[in-house]
């Protein structure tokens, strides 16, 4: 393995079902990467355990030692003080309860500085710093994965409002609809958020339905159904698949539409689990989902797919390290 001199500035990406981590050079280029299971049932202290071995690994991969790691930016889902570093909220983090102070412990266990972002905040700011969203002043990030998240970048700097902008997750497709995981009704996460998807789907074959999913997620030895499990059943024509899928488009084009004709920005940047493994014809789906919805039917947005890929979450949160 090479070595290498740099400091490094180290980047973890939190996910329902990965936590994925770089480190990167003074050059923005990723030196080294690492990613393993969110860990289920441990709490958030298992959780930011995992997280810190997974930074040491990714720095060892990059072939450095451990002192030259000198920062490390953290995004999370759910409500982050980023002054204080604790997140609340995070209900795709499988046990994850209450408020904790997440990056106090990440930096008492890596020995750096650590910064705390929410996840999708940062990985919008890298797309449009380094990805899909370098050639416009506005964009919007959405990053279909576990759940649902939303970024907002307005005449080229990020906008987070009073610290809660972009949740695009929770903005209501159906008055009354079906129950979403933060606890309210209709929101768009209820129908294209991949945890909620997994709910249906075992609530479908509970009442004797008949997929493939949970045959290739036993095969792919899964804790849940992942990006890659449900593509998987989508190139089988699996049907459940497909029908949650397509209700999925659908709700993601009413709500990416309504955002538009809100905010009219210039494009909008397709992310997450989901969002990159299905890739561009899935974003092109998007797009013509959101057609009769807008409003300038005429002049609609480009719909890209996240140019950084699985890593742009975590390319953002190193972008943010001190």
């Amino acid at each position: 393995m090479a070595t290498t001199r740099a400091r490094l500035r180290g980047g973890i990406d939190l996910g329902g079902t990965k936590i994925q981590a770089v480190a990167i050079d003074g050059r923005r280029v990723v030196r080294g990467q690492a990613r393993r299971p969110t860990p289920s049932g441990d709490g958030p202290e298992g959780v930011a355990i995992a997280m810190a071995e997974t930074m040491r690994e990714a720095v060892a991969a990059a072939g450095a030692a451990p002192a030259q790691l000198v920062a490390v930016g953290v995004g999370a889902p759910g409500a982050v003080d980023e002054a204080s570093g604790v997140v609340a909220r995070s209900g795709n983090i499988p046990g994850w309860e209450g408020s904790f102070g997440l990056g106090g412990a990440l930096a008492e266990d890596l020995g750096v500085p650590v910064a705390v972002g929410n996840d999708v905040d940062l990985a919008t700011e890298a797309e449009f710093r380094l990805g899909a969203g370098r050639p416009y002043r506005s964009l919007l990030g959405v990053f279909w994965g576990t759940g649902v998240g939303g970024g907002l970048i307005l005449d080229g700097k990020r906008w987070t409002g009073r610290g809660k902008a972009g949740e695009i997750g929770h903005v209501v497709v159906t008055l009354d609809g079906a129950p979403c995981p933060c606890g309210r009704r209709g929101c768009l996460e209820a129908y294209a958020g991949r945890g909620a998807m997994e709910a249906r789907a075992r609530k479908f074959v509970k009442k004797g339905g008949k997929t493939s999913l949970f045959d290739i997620q036993r095969r792919r030895d899964k804790e849940r159904l992942t990006s890659r499990v449900w593509a998987d059943a989508l190139a089988r024509k699996d049907s459940l698949a497909t029908r949650l899928v397509d209700e999925a488009i659908a709700a993601l084009g009413a709500a990416i539409a309504s955002a538009v004709n809100l905010l009219d920005v210039e494009a909008v940047v397709i992310g997450g689990g989901l969002g990159t493994r299905l890739g561009q014809p899935y974003a092109d789906r998007i797009a013509v989902a959101m057609q009769p919805h807008l409003f300038v039917a005429d002049r609609p947005p480009a719909v890209h797919v996240a140019a950084l890929g699985d890593l742009g979450g975590a390319i953002g949160a190193a972008l943010r390290a001190a």
